[in-house]
């Protein structure tokens, strides 16, 4: 019982780490929380510290997600106890003991939780977001539909624990996300210097100046 009350400390610990923030402070002397959407997660780092700092902070955001629950299965914790170490880094960075209890939308350490647990979900969830992604430059949408897509083939397995995880991130990452659906309704969301959308503008402002 000790190990599992020390392993859910160090899970809240290690999502609350907030990677945004430290490395745009240390290396780029920046506070992203005062630029962009001011949210501290790999998106708006992209989009204020460039491409390099996104995707460290991206990568490092995965990591908390996957070692808080990857530790305990190696220290013999297994069935559905992994996925509540996890989700204890998931609070972490969304309510981060670093950042006054405020934080990201743990997209990407909810994507590190399925890496740990089911590297087949992860890769199927990171390859709907991609694509997504790729195809709308969009960020917020491609992180929703990643998690649909993982919630709905969970129900094609018998883990009901990774079932029930999955509805509950599925819930939480389109909650966290409302402000960006609404923008995604009103044609305001904003979007990535990336992907078929993006360079589909770029195109029609290009022609637009020719005129």
């Amino acid at each position: 019982m000790v190990k599992i009350v020390l392993l859910l400390i160090i899970a809240y610990l290690l999502g609350s780490i907030p990677n945004g923030i430290w490395i745009g402070k240390l290396f780029f002397h920046v506070d992203i929380r005062r630029h962009g959407s001011k949210n501290i997660g790999a998106t708006n780092t992209l989009r204020v510290l460039g491409p390099v700092a996104g995707t460290i902070v991206m990568l490092l955001d995965i990591g908390k997600g996957w070692l808080a629950t990857w530790l305990p299965m190696q220290l013999g914790i297994h069935s559905w106890y992994p996925l509540i170490f996890g989700i204890m880094a998931v609070l972490g960075h969304t309510f981060s003991i670093f950042d006054h209890f405020k934080g990201g939308k743990a997209v990407a350490t909810s994507a590190g939780m399925l890496m740990a647990y089911n590297f087949g979900f992860f890769l199927i969830a990171a390859i709907t977001a991609f694509t997504s992604v790729f195809v709308t430059s969009m960020m917020s949408l491609g992180s929703i539909l990643g998690f649909i897509i993982i919630f709905l083939v969970s129900l094609t397995t018998s883990d009901v624990a990774l079932q029930i995880v999955a509805l509950v991130l599925t819930i939480f990452t389109i909650y966290r996300h409302r402000n960006n659906i609404k923008k995604i309704i009103n044609g305001t969301e904003n979007i990535l210097p990336f992907g078929l959308y993006y360079w589909y503008l770029q195109s029609k402002k290009a022609r637009q100046q020719k005129k």
